[in-house]
């Protein structure tokens, strides 16, 4: 019998046909990008959402938040549960549950249920992102395991940046509500063509029963309360608030009992063995790192736009979308070199281009748009991916079996907790000097007061054409002027957060030379 025609569980997923082998990895690589994409598909559209289901802006904030937690805590549970249940059946689960969520997301009567319905979601689809780096890295070898990371890297980064432009169209041709209910067709597609197709190991049932609840419990509430933390800690005044401080303390002691089980449990959870790997855990910072500026990067850029440049969401999404044109062509690139060229050779010229492309945000006005950030995008589009496939192929092409699904957990889970870390730096950094800049101007203009005085006077002039309420043309000139002063401390705010972030990517560099070669 050809090998074609061999039954799938004689074969090792190794041993697979090409063609089957892409089959069951697009499957895979799609599933992964529904769950990412709704990420954020709902961030052009919350003020739609909230308006739909009557919600305060406080619990706004939660139909994020809540699927966030619930996919950090899935991601790196999933690598248990892919043994115990096998890959097939958790990932055409992961896939059934997602698409039925997202249903959920689009009924949903009230806030409280969004909320409910958006954590499932993260949950599930949680489990899909490091399944399909594991499986990748397993069925393929030599040439083809090179474009593991780099298809895998595209789709990771063009995901998440997708997702705000896909929602701000749905809801403005449609309505909000079917942002989430574009996901039945693809879920259901992918769930079936999982059961069918994906054959690659065999389940464990009896791990089911020797679970250890502490160790999952503590990971829960640490991963969940850190979150929190992150996430809530800019808008409320992180340790001020009496939550931030619970929270963190909650995190905190979970943590440490999470460390515990870790090493003494008989059924841990969570295996940390990778991290014995040196290379492993350089390849874990740097994915951390590009977490950080990666996610940060694209969630300053469209809050400037909308902020400064009062863009909607179309607009947005068109600017921003010149990433994804530059990490294509990186993708390209990087896949070619990776089996050519040293790693750390790869590493260190994308982090110097990510600095690049960011020390080009430095210079920004209140007047730039479209066309003033094509270029610091397009840089950051095309270094963005030699940065990430050579960290995931350092980080999983030591690992086999049940260590790589492991290894594969805790690496992307080091992406995500980047990325919040950095939303939740970079709007501390942006609330508090913005404050800086705007009392610096207060201080000029106690100082020259005379030119202020001029230039509102200047506005109160031509405003007084329009009404011929002298006082009422005054306050206006006022409040424009001071509409501008905000704007511009606002902006270098921007600026400086941009440097801040530059020099980050460029210390980076110190840990390139301790890498393996």
């Amino acid at each position: 019998m050809s090998a074609t025609l061999t039954p799938a569980a004689t074969l090792s997923p190794a041993d697979y046909p090409t063609s089957r082998k892409f089959l069951i990895f697009s499957i895979m690589a799609f599933g992964m990008f529904l769950a990412l994409i709704d990420i954020q598909i709902v961030a052009a559209s919350l003020n739609d959402v909230q308006a739909g289901l009557s919600a305060g802006p406080d619990e706004i904030s939660w139909v994020q938040t809540s699927y966030l937690i619930a996919e950090l805590v899935m991601i790196p549970f999933s690598a248990f549960l892919t043994q115990a249940l096998s890959t097939r059946w958790l990932f055409s689960a992961s896939a059934a549950l997602f698409t039925l969520s997202s249903i959920g997301c689009g009924l949903s009567w009230n806030i409280e249920s969004m909320i409910f319905f958006r954590a499932l979601q993260g949950f599930t689809g949680g489990a899909m992102v490091p399944t399909v780096f594991a499986t990748g890295f397993a069925m393929f070898q030599g040439k083809q395991q090179a474009l593991i990371p780099a298809i895998l890297g595209m789709v990771s980064v063009l995901a998440p940046t997708l997702g705000p432009t896909v929602g701000g169209v749905v809801t403005q041709l449609l309505d909000w509500r079917w942002i989430f209910f574009i996901n039945i067709l693809p879920g259901i597609l992918v769930a079936t063509g999982a059961v069918l197709f994906i054959h690659v190991d065999k389940a464990d049932f009896s791990m089911l029963k020797r679970i250890d609840w502490v160790h999952l419990l503590s990971m829960a509430i640490a991963l969940g309360c850190l979150e929190y933390v992150l996430e809530e800690g800019p808008r409320k005044n992180w340790f001020s608030d009496p939550q931030i401080q619970i929270s963190a303390w909650f995190s905190l002691v979970a943590f440490v009992l999470f460390l515990e089980r870790s090493f003494y449990s008989k059924n841990p959870i969570v295996r940390l063995t990778p991290f014995r790997d040196p290379t492993f855990t350089f390849a874990c910072l740097f994915n951390l790192v590009v977490g950080f500026g990666l996610y940060a990067s694209t969630y300053l850029t469209p809050v400037f736009l909308g902020r400064i440049r009062d863009f909607n969401s179309l607009e947005i999404g068109t600017t921003v979308f010149v990433v994804g044109v530059g990490q294509f062509f990186s993708t390209i690139i990087a896949a070619r070199l990776i089996g050519r060229v040293d790693r750390r050779l790869l590493i260190a010229v994308g982090l110097s281009g990510f600095a690049l492309s960011l020390w080009l945000t430095t210079t920004v006005t209140p007047f730039w748009g479209s066309d003033q950030f094509f270029w610091p995008q397009v840089v950051r589009g095309l270094f963005i991916m030699l940065c990430i496939v050579p960290s995931v192929n350092m980080a999983l092409t030591a690992f086999q079996g049940p260590e790589l699904r492991y290894a594969s957990g805790l690496f992307n889970l080091m992406r995500n907790l980047g990325g919040a870390i950095g939303i939740a730096t970079v709007n501390t950094w942006l609330q508090d000097w913005t404050r800086v800049h705007a009392a610096r101007f207060g201080e000029n203009l106690g100082q020259y007061g005379y030119t202020a005085q001029e230039v509102i006077g200047s506005l109160a002039q031509k405003i007084g054409h329009l009404t011929p309420d002298t006082a009422q043309a005054l306050l206006m000139a006022k409040g424009l002027f001071g509409a501008k002063v905000a704007a511009q401390s606002l902006t270098l705010a921007f600026n400086d957060i941009f440097q801040v972030m530059a020099w980050m990517f460029l210390a980076a560099l110190i840990m390139v030379p301790f890498c393996r070669k």
